[in-house]
C-alpha cells in the first residue's frame, strides 16, 4: 500500500502567505476559499502555534507548507530556531523557492532546509541553499517537475521527494516517467533516500511496482 507523505510528515503552518505567486500554488487557492488571511502576498507569522512543538512523541513537521521561508522576517526565523532548539525530539523541514534570500546558520541537528526544482533552470537553488543556509541537513523537492531536470549536483543532499502537478488548474504539465527515472537514478547512485509521491501512480506516470517511498532514517518513521 502507498503511504501518503502527509500522513507521516505533519504540516504546521506557523507561518502563512507568501508573495511568489506560483501558478499551481494550492496553499494561495485554499486561503482564498476558507479566507485563512485578507492578503495572501503578506505573510502573517502565527507566534501562538509555537505551543504545538510541545510534543509527547517525536513528530516530522513541514514548516512551509503554506509559506515560503525566504520571505519569512527574521525574528520569525529567529523565534522558530530557539523553540526547535528546546524540542529536539521533532524533526522540522523547512522548503525555498528563493535561497538566494536567504542567510542562516544554525548547528541544530533536527533542522532540514529545502529548495524546491521544477525544472532545469532551477537547479542552482540547491547549491545557493547550501551556500546562504550553514546548515547539518538538507534535501530537495523536485515538484511539481515540468521539465526534464538533467544531471544534478547532490553532494550533501540527504532526500529527494518526486512529485507531479496535482488539481486542474489550466496549463498544468504532466510529469514525465523518464524525468522520474533520471532523478531517482541519479539519488539512487548517491544512496540517497527517495521519495515519490502518490500522485504519481495515480496519474499513472509510475507503477505501484516502480514507486519508491523512503524517508531518511533520522526521521525515526
Amino acid at each position: 500500500m502507498l503511504t501518503c507523505i502527509k500522513d507521516k510528515i505533519k504540516n504546521l503552518n506557523i507561518v502563512i502567505g507568501c508573495p511568489i505567486g506560483c501558478r499551481y500554488c494550492y496553499a494561495r487557492n485554499n486561503c482564498r476559499r476558507f479566507h485563512i488571511t485578507d492578503d495572501f502576498n503578506k505573510p502573517e507569522f502565527y507566534e501562538s502555534k509555537l505551543r504545538l512543538f510541545d510534543t509527547k512523541e517525536p513528530k516530522v513537521f513541514l514548516l512551509t507548507g503554506m509559506s515560503d521561508l525566504a520571505y519569512w522576517q527574521p525574528e520569525w526565523i529567529k523565534k522558530v530556531l530557539e523553540k526547535a532548539a528546546t524540542t529536539p525530539q521533532n524533526t522540522y523541514l523547512f522548503l525555498t523557492k528563493r535561497p538566494e534570500r536567504l542567510n542562516i546558520q544554525t548547528d541544530l541537528d533536527n533542522l532540514w532546509f529545502g529548495v524546491t526544482v521544477t525544472c532545469a533552470a532551477e537547479r542552482e537553488r540547491i547549491e545557493i541553499l547550501k551556500r546562504n543556509v550553514k546548515a547539518k541537513h538538507y534535501h530537495a523537492t523536485f515538484e511539481p517537475l515540468s521539465d526534464e531536470v538533467g544531471e544534478v549536483d547532490f553532494t550533501g543532499i540527504e532526500w529527494v521527494v518526486l512529485g507531479t502537478e496535482t488539481g486542474n488548474c489550466k496549463g498544468k504539465t504532466p510529469s514525465e516517467k523518464w524525468w522520474i527515472d533520471g532523478l531517482y537514478a541519479q539519488a539512487k547512485a548517491k544512496n540517497i533516500p527517495v521519495f515519490m509521491k502518490e500522485d504519481l501512480f495515480t496519474q499513472g506516470i509510475i507503477t505501484e511496482d516502480g514507486m519508491i517511498q523512503q524517508f531518511p532514517e533520522e526521521f525515526k518513521l
